[in-house]
C-alpha cells in the first residue's frame, strides 16, 4: 500500500505550517514533514538563504529539498499520506518536486496577496523576515517559480476552506 505526497509551499508567512497540518489532520493516516526541520539539523556550518547566496547556500538548499522528499516518500512507502511543506520558490520547486518518487503527488503554491501576509505577519510570535521583505518574496514567487500545481489565493479564506479547495481542486503533477 502507497501513499501520496502533497508539497505546501508559498512565501513566509503564507500559511503553509498552518494549512499542511490542517489537511494531515483531514485526511486517515498522515505525516506532516516541516522541510526547515532538515535547515535546522545543521549545527556548524549552515548557511542561510539570502539575496544573492553563496553557492554553499543553495547547495544547502537542495539538499534540505532532498531530504525532504525522501523523508516524504518513506512515509509513502509505509501507506502514509505526506504533507511536505516548505518555501520553495523559482526553479527550486520543479526540482524539489522531482525529488518526489511517490505517486501521486501534488503540488500546493499558496498565494496570499502581500497585504493579508504582512498582516499575518505582524499577528505572529516568531518573525519571518530578515533580509527580505513581503513584496521581494511575492515578486519572486510569482515572476520566477514555474506554474507547477495548484496556485491558491488564500487571501480570504479560512484554513478549513483552504484545505477543501485543495482537495477539491488539486490534481497529481507528473
Amino acid at each position: 500500500m502507497t501513499g501520496a505526497v502533497y508539497l505546501i509551499t508559498g512565501i513566509q508567512a503564507a500559511g503553509k505550517s498552518t494549512v499542511a497540518q490542517a489537511l494531515a489532520e483531514r485526511l486517515p493516516r498522515t505525516a506532516h514533514v516541516r522541510g526547515d526541520a532538515f535547515r535546522r539539523f545543521v549545527v556548524n556550518g549552515r548557511e542561510d538563504m539570502r539575496p544573492d547566496p553563496p553557492e554553499e547556500a543553495l547547495s544547502q538548499l537542495r539538499l534540505r529539498h532532498r531530504l525532504a522528499a525522501h523523508a516524504a516518500d518513506g512515509y509513502a512507502a509505509e501507506g502514509f499520506t505526506a504533507i511536505v511543506q516548505d518555501v520553495v520558490l523559482g526553479d527550486f520547486l520543479p526540482y524539489f518536486a522531482d525529488q518526489i518518487r511517490t505517486r501521486p503527488r501534488y503540488v500546493v503554491v499558496l498565494t496570499p496577496r502581500p497585504a493579508a501576509v504582512e498582516a499575518r505577519e505582524a499577528g505572529r510570535a516568531k518573525k519571518a523576515y530578515g533580509p527580505y521583505t513581503v513584496e521581494d518574496l511575492d515578486t519572486g514567487l510569482r515572476t520566477t517559480t514555474p506554474r507547477l500545481g495548484l496556485w491558491l489565493d488564500t487571501s480570504d479564506l479560512t484554513v478549513e476552506q483552504t484545505v477543501d479547495a485543495i482537495l477539491e481542486q488539486a490534481v497529481p503533477v507528473s
